[in-house]
């Protein structure tokens, strides 16, 4: 520990170099392997569209729509490493109790996004289904592939970075930055920022529905993290009622 407390702003830029490297190389790794399923992945994001015949109008569409499943699948198979190099940079700074919050995170995060991708997923083919209805029937839908794609990868991104809010509060409830009471209090407002954030992601005309079938999942996200916060409240206050009775115990048989 003291070596590196010790370590000097060259020496600080250079394990942050080999970290960075380490982690683009499992980028580049994992986004090759998905390249070469990338069509397979196509069939999948395409399937919500309700047999949608997706167009391309330049010639180096084909590739940009492979590249860009890449990169983006790429980049959360590569997630366990990439995370894991960010976190062992930057633990050297944080305490023991800090350390042991972190790394299981991490696990929790990586599920919680990917129930946010498979929520999103689900909801994919109403939202489109909802699109495609407003068109007048005597308007011809093209609809762009590479837009189509860039949409419901983004639309995906979205629903699993939305679900990260119960790891969010939970390690801020860990690290003693936030408490459950303020979390409370905070709820009307929260509500409202999350049925702003579902707004956003929800491109269909309906401003109330659809924007609440996302927000549901949400707030009773929100809800759980203020379940579990309290308990781990609980247990700290317990935790430390007993060890401050430990200390002010006296020894019995003292003189």
């Amino acid at each position: 520990m003291n070596d590196e407390v010790e370590m000097t702003l060259t020496e600080h830029l250079e394990e942050l170099r080999s970290r960075l490297i380490i982690a683009v190389v499992a980028i580049l790794i994992t986004t090759t392997a998905v390249f070469f399923i990338s069509d397979h992945i196509l069939n999948i994001l395409v399937a919500p569209s309700g047999g949608l015949q997706l167009k391309a109008f330049n010639i180096t569409d084909g590739f940009m729509i492979k590249a860009r499943i890449a990169l983006y699948g790429g980049i959360v198979l590569a997630f366990p490493v990439w995370a894991f190099e960010i976190i062992r940079y930057i633990s050297p700074g944080l305490l023991d109790s800090e350390r042991r919050v972190i790394f299981p995170a991490l696990a929790f995060s990586l599920l919680l996004f990917i129930a946010g991708v498979a929520f999103g997923y689900v909801m994919l083919a109403g939202m489109i289904h909802a699109l495609v209805q407003f068109f007048p029937s005597n308007v011809d839908l093209l609809p762009n592939a590479d837009e189509y794609i860039s949409f419901v990868l983004f639309f995906l991104l979205a629903a699993g970075t939305a679900f990260q809010l119960p790891t969010i509060i939970i390690v801020l409830v860990q690290l003693r930055i936030v408490n459950t009471t303020f979390l409370r209090k905070q709820r009307k407002y929260t509500y409202f920022a999350l049925f702003a954030f579902s707004e956003i992601i929800t491109p269909v005309s309906d401003p109330i529905v659809a924007p609440m079938i996302v927000m549901v999942p949400l707030v009773l996200l929100y809800e759980l993290s203020i379940f579990l916060g309290r308990r781990i409240e609980n247990k700290r206050a317990r935790d430390e009622a007993a060890q401050m009775a430990m200390t002010t115990t006296p020894v019995a048989g003292g003189n």
